[in-house]
């Protein structure tokens, strides 16, 4: 089987993803800021689903980033699902992790062993990612749902400016 570039096998990813997610979040955008790193959302980059080359290793990442300008934000949404992680490995597996990460950021993940970037690598990774969004994004929804609800309730009180954490949102 002929091996891919590591830029050809994640811009070439998302239509392999796509048509495993259920109908209603197969919306999803796709960016690619980096010919290493392709990044999946439903509205805020910032808060994506990647898939990247582990520095220095064969290995794929594939994970949910939480890389909010507020590390509060970031710090919220990790405490949430790893309020929820259990329930998140028995669908995906024990090897998936949520931990902080760099710069404030947080991530949920886990290590996708390759060995070689081909074709068929690339529809098993399409198709993980697949069952990775539709496991998490519930959770996502949850969370980001009750983040909404504490900013309508405080946000007449505050004034045009609003508070830090809340107000990476628009609304």
């Amino acid at each position: 089987m002929t091996a891919l570039s590591l830029p050809q096998f994640l811009h070439t990813l998302p239509p392999l993803v796509r048509p495993y997610l259920p109908l209603g979040l197969q919306g999803i955008q796709v960016n690619q800021p980096f010919r290493w790193i392709i990044q999946f959302h439903f509205g805020e980059p910032r808060l994506h689903y990647e898939v990247s080359r582990i520095a220095g290793q064969a290995d794929l990442e594939l994970g949910l980033h939480f890389e909010a300008k507020d590390i509060n934000l970031n710090q919220y949404l990790l405490r949430g699902f790893d309020h929820h992680l259990l329930e998140i490995q028995d669908v995906l597996g024990g090897q998936i992790t949520a931990e902080p990460w760099d710069n404030g950021w947080t991530k949920v993940y886990e290590r996708y062993p390759t060995a070689e970037l081909t074709a068929a690598t690339q529809a098993a990774v399409g198709q993980r990612l697949a069952q990775f969004i539709t496991c998490l994004h519930p959770f996502f929804v949850e969370l980001r749902g009750e983040v909404a609800r504490v900013y309508r309730s405080l946000r007449g009180g505050w004034g045009a400016g609003g508070h830090k954490f809340l107000c990476f949102f628009s609304f």
